[in-house]
């Protein structure tokens, strides 16, 4: 399979489940794209208990409470880091690489950059002992997960030498990322977000 059949088939794959899959040259783009979908959504709202009873005007003002947007980015190189964060700080967003326990409330953009994707599937693969970096995966609204086009397989088969060198290094997470969160209950009503992003956006680049 070409590597252009590779694209078609991950992006028809991932679009099946929802994801959004963009082309973009390089870092630079991914970088505008973020700050963009992030300045276009809705900050995360905390909710608070209580909100709809009759409250003191002290109480009243704590629910009316204006969330920053947050957009976290941990395992982004320092230079591609600083692009974004100088971009958020223009846009008056909050850019963070640490201390994403203290943003459990939501996280309005979880960025990451993965070392691969299968095909098949329509799955990203993302590899990190850090746990910053799992929970902007996970407490995020939108996540955006960015792939070189290069580092494509076109099953499991594929990435299966790439699986055997991360086990063999330092402990780790390695997670298969396909499609936003979902669930459904027992009467099989689908419902996305419930215990990850809502959405999930994938940026096929170039080149890093």
């Amino acid at each position: 399979m070409s590597n252009t059949e590779r694209i078609e088939l991950f992006t028809a794959k991932a679009e099946a489940v929802s994801a959004v899959v963009k082309r973009l040259p390089s870092m630079k783009e991914a970088t505008d794209y973020v700050v963009d979908l992030c300045g276009a959504k809705e900050a995360c709202q905390l909710l608070i208990s209580g909100c709809g009873e009759p409250l003191s005007q002290k109480a009243e003002d704590l629910c009316e409470i204006k969330q920053d947007k947050v957009v976290a980015a941990p395992n982004l190189s320092q230079g591609h880091y600083d692009a974004l964060a100088k971009a958020c700080d223009k846009n008056g967003f909050v850019c963070k690489r640490d201390g994403l326990r203290e943003h459990l409330a939501g996280i309005d953009i979880g960025f990451t950059l993965c070392q691969g994707a299968i095909a098949e599937t329509g799955s990203v693969v993302l590899d990190s002992d850090s746990e910053e970096t799992r929970l902007a995966t996970m407490i995020s609204e939108i996540h955006v997960a960015a792939v070189t086009v290069d580092s494509i397989e076109q099953d499991f088969y594929g990435v299966e030498k790439k699986l055997a060198e991360l086990i063999a290094k330092t402990p780790s997470y390695t997670a298969f990322i396909t499609g936003a969160s979902r669930t459904a209950d027992i009467e099989r009503v689908l419902a996305l977000g419930v215990h990850g992003p809502l959405e999930l956006h994938v940026l096929l680049l170039d080149e890093v």
